[in-house]
């Protein structure tokens, strides 16, 4: 004869610790604990789910390779309504980072989900590997001197070096457990992909949207190319802020000129080599002000704060004028000999200075604009280094920043300089470099935002925008921004396709040429541009429609890389001799927020451009990863969270878990700490899934399965909050909302599961007969429930249900993977509502009991809870309430008994809360013998001879045994 001793956990919610189970004889010999543990209904002890995730995930993704998951999941839902996420590419130059952890695991999150929902949910990763950074980290890691190699060498080292990074990258994606054709993605650098947005770019010229022109652009003078707005970010700079006057040389009568000045205020000294003119605001108050020997014009409005940065004393005022009253008075240069005509324009503002605002056309977007409406040159003194040419006079050969130094000296010479001092401001910065960058007047291929604005304004507002406030963003954007420079003084990239005529300068691009070049860019790629003259480039007879002639010379700029990834829509969704199982438009974009004027704004244009609507359907933008200080990482503050090395520590699919578990609406914050907290939400969905894998070894659900309406009621309530589990789950997969998947089932696991269902049925699991109803009903319960959350954890932490999947008790034709089941749906069979208020407010009433029994513990009343006996002094209404339950109480409890008292006989030492009124709770300790098996206290241990160390209920059991 033998008993069962087993260590019960402490009552908190956490899973039981099966490592201490023993198993003894009658005469105390040990008697192996696995020949006697199925029949006495203990979990198996061997169960192999101890996390490891650092070991076990690479063994995970061997299952996947060698079973090539990709290509089951694409052949069970073939033929089903497609979804498709076209993936934004990353740059192929480094080791990945967070940034992409938290868009690639969303993205995967995405694609899973609407794969086990009834979609064809094909994902083809991809790669940006043209551009400046690529070519930054080449000549970086290569040591190229890019100026002294040839030039079609130099390309053939950026493609190793980013191919490399391309291969880097795609096993650091896998790791990560994001499921994708890794065998076929796109590269930006595929000759396929390289002919297809020439294409693009012909179409865009051939509706007249595509120009050339001399305009000012951002220019970075480190990287030597101009920039377009995506390519800018903004920083904190300190800039020199100066006044300088310049002297009135014609008045036109309406203002004097002996003495008299229109005074500037500017933060960039070295445009004045520049300046043509000074703006001032036609609607604005100017006031002509005596100050001493001198006469200065500023706005009304400014003159306080003017005479303050200048140190004047108060002047009197001579004359008052409106803006539009002084246009075309002519002033003189500071310190060149040159006139600087007094202009209108609207841009002028009073939120610094003094109204009056110096202007270059060849240094300023809103300067060219303005000069263009009064002839002036566009005057741009300064080469793609930043060092001023010849035009710059004494200052040729500068670099233009340094220069300021020298710009001051002379402005003090001249006596122009009325006051000079340092400001801090945000300044914009080239985003590869970090270097300020500055405008600069050269000749650039524009698009023309202009020719279809509107059609894109309207396209936007076909889109589903996530959030909501993303469609305002992106509007704002595309109504305000300027022509999109599309040109790049660069050599890793795909060439402009554009021919020009010797002879006369016409520059030739039409259809005939277009197709030409694809087909030669499909054979050989963009690099043929380079290689070959453009006599060889040309198609077969072409001629100059202007002049007849028939030798031409080529376009040696670049396509703007924004150009490359704002085409893939059409030359990846669109190819499907390619990718066949992918379709246009898709149904998400989903990126960081930046890409609002990034790659979905490139994208928006080209496809609008072309084909008059959006390339998606949906757009999602998550935001970027911050310390938990709410700081950009950065090394230099040593707080960057390395990904890699999360991984060999702890394992990807807590890294997993991370990205689902904040609101990535906002920014999202990672630490060592954080993810030390994310281990422990991890550890406690594991256990529970763990504990019930572990208690449903000998259940076969065709055989033992109960059916609902023969569940004790508690099985019942359990049914009915997993199917709750399952409605709100899905709804929030389907509204992209992670962090509620997340809190949902961690909600559900620590709390309705251990804290509440499994705690309370650890009793029948261990005490009553194996193939008790009752312990059958709850194997029901946890079986369904590890069937419903293995599936609906599957694209959170994919590799954790896979293994679980492994061990989940499954029929013959279950599929090899949980990524090949479908999401679970909800059931209204289940969905009591009686039945849930009623548990509801039963679960209220064991709170207070669990309250009452833990202060108990604290006050030496008791140990365990099983020693304990629970009085409940409740009112009439709670008393009619739990009659039906008197039974249960004690289990319910984890108690040895209840005893219901009337509100009224409740003694002092009694525990009451304001939210379960007409209850209070005491606790004594319980009367009898502790049975040795089930270590409940009973009157009645030791009455039964042949089994005197059980209670009569064990001692059935053993018995039956």
């Amino acid at each position: 004869m033998f008993y069962i001793f087993i260590k019960r956990s402490v009552r908190n919610g956490s899973c039981v610790d099966f490592s201490n189970i023993l198993t003894k004889s009658k005469d105390r010999g040990v008697i192996n604990k696995m020949d006697y543990g199925k029949s006495l209904n203990l979990p198996k002890t061997d169960f192999p789910m101890r996390g490891n995730l650092p070991q076990r995930e690479p063994e995970i993704m061997q299952f996947w390779d060698e079973t090539d998951i990709y290509r089951k999941v694409q052949q069970k839902n073939s033929g089903r309504p497609k979804f498709i996420l076209h993936d934004g590419p990353p740059y192929a130059n480094g080791h990945i980072h967070l940034g992409h952890t938290l868009n690639k695991v969303l993205k995967d999150i995405v694609v899973k989900f609407h794969s086990m929902t009834g979609y064809d949910a094909p994902y083809v990763p991809g790669w940006d590997t043209h551009g400046l950074p690529i070519e930054q980290q080449a000549i970086k890691n290569m040591g190229i001197n890019r100026h002294a190699i040839d030039i079609v060498e130099f390309r053939n080292k950026c493609k190793d070096y980013a191919l490399q990074f391309v291969d880097i990258q795609r096993e650091e994606f896998k790791r990560l457990g994001v499921r994708g054709d890794w065998d076929h993605p796109y590269f930006t650098l595929m000759p396929h992909f390289e002919a297809r947005q020439i294409g693009v770019f012909g179409e865009m010229a051939k509706r007249g949207y595509i120009y050339k022109g001399l305009k000012p652009v951002y220019w970075c003078a480190t990287c030597e190319t101009a920039l377009a707005e995506a390519e800018v970010e903004y920083a904190d700079k300190k800039s020199p802020s100066i006044f300088v006057k310049f002297p009135v040389r014609d008045g036109k009568g309406i203002i004097p000129e002996q003495n008299t000045y229109v005074v500037i205020w500017t933060t960039t000294p070295w445009t004045l080599v520049a300046n043509l003119a000074v703006t001032l605001h036609p609607e604005f108050e100017y006031i002509l002000m005596q100050c001493g020997n001198e006469k200065y014009l500023v706005a009304k409005e400014l003159k306080d704060s003017f005479l303050k940065e200048t140190g004047l004393a108060e002047g009197n005022i001579l004359q008052r004028f409106k803006g539009a009253d002084l246009e075309r008075v002519v002033c003189g240069h500071p310190f060149i000999d040159r006139d600087a005509l007094v202009i209108l324009g609207d841009h002028v503002t009073l939120e610094a200075g003094t109204g009056c605002v110096h202007t270059a056309p060849g240094h300023g977007h809103e300067d060219y604009l303005v000069g263009l409406k009064y002839d002036l040159p566009i005057l741009s003194p300064v080469d793609g280094r930043g060092r001023f040419t010849a035009e710059a006079g004494q200052f040729a050969g500068q670099i233009y920043h340094e220069a300021n130094k020298n710009i001051l000296e002379t402005l003090r010479e001249t006596g122009a300089l009325m006051k000079a001092d340092k400001i801090s401001h945000q300044y914009p910065h080239c985003w590869r470099c970090k270097q300020p960058v500055f405008f600069r007047a050269t000749e650039q291929w524009f698009a023309s935002i202009e020719g279809f604005r509107q059609a894109a304004l309207d396209a936007i507002d076909d889109v589903r925008w996530i959030p909501a406030w993303g469609r305002d963003r992106i509007h704002n954007m595309v109504a305000n921004r300027g022509d999109w420079c599309v040109s790049r003084q660069r050599t890793w990239g795909v060439p402009i396709p554009i021919f020009y005529c010797k002879a006369c300068g016409k520059e030739i691009i039409n259809d005939q040429t277009i197709s030409h070049l694809q087909k030669l860019f499909k054979e050989y790629g963009s690099d043929v541009w380079f290689a070959r003259e453009a006599a060889a480039l040309i198609p077969e007879g072409l001629t100059c429609p202007e002049c007849g002639s028939r030798e031409f010379t080529k376009e040696t700029d670049i396509m703007d890389v924004w150009f490359d990834s704002g085409s893939s829509h059409l030359a990846v969704l669109d190819e499907p001799e390619i990718w066949p199982d992918l379709t246009w438009p898709a149904d998400l974009y989903l990126e960081g927020s930046d890409q609002h004027r990034g790659w979905f704004n490139s994208s928006l244009n080209t496809a609008v451009a072309v084909s008059g609507r959006a390339p998606y359907r949906a757009v999602l933008t998550h935001g970027f990863v911050v310390d938990e200080n709410g700081r950009k990482m950065s090394k230099s503050l040593g707080n960057v969270v390395d990904p890699l090395k999360v991984i060999k520590q702890m394992g990807a699919d807590i890294l997993r878990l991370w990205v689902s578990s904040a609101d990535y609406r906002g920014d999202l914050a990672v630490s060592q700490s954080i993810l030390k907290q994310l281990t422990e939400s991890y550890r406690k969905i594991r256990n529970t899934s763990r504990f019930m894998l572990g208690n449903i070894y000998d259940f076969d659900p065709a055989r033992d399965s109960v059916p609902y309406e023969k569940m004790p009621e508690i099985d019942r309530w359990a049914m009915l909050r997993l199917h709750r589990l399952i409605e709100k789950v899905l709804a929030a997969y389907r509204n992209y909302e992670f962090h509620t998947v997340y809190h949902a089932i961690h909600n559900f696991c620590t709390v309705d599961m251990s804290a509440q269902y499994l705690d309370i049925i650890k009793d029948r699991l261990y005490c009553e007969k194996a193939d008790a109803l009752v312990r059958r009903s709850s194997q029901t319960v946890m079986y369904e429930s590890l069937q419903a959350l293995v599936r609906l954890l599957a694209p959170v932490l994919t590799f954790t249900t896979e293994e679980i999947w492994r061990y989940l008790p499954k029929g013959d034709d279950a599929p090899d993977s949980v990524q090949l089941a479908d999401m679970p749906e909800p059931d209204d069979r289940y969905m009591d509502a009686a039945l849930e208020e009623k548990w509801g407010r039963l679960m209220k009433i064991r709170g207070v009991v669990n309250r009452a029994l833990e202060k108990a513990r604290q006050e030496k009343v008791i140990g365990n809870s099983l020693e304990a006996r629970i009085h409940l002094y409740v009112d009439d209404n709670l008393s009619e309430f739990l009659k039906t339950f008197s039974e249960e109480l004690s289990v319910l409890f984890i108690v040895s008994g209840v005893t219901t008292h009337q509100l009224a006989e409740k003694t002092v030492d009694t525990l009451a809360v304001e939210d379960v009124p007409g209850l209070a709770v005491g606790v004594s300790r319980a009367a009898g013998t502790k049975c040795a098996r089930c270590w409940m206290y009973h009157e009645e241990v030791g009455r039964d001879e042949q089994h005197p160390e059980v209670c009569p209920r064990c001692a059935l059991v053993v018995e039956a045994i």
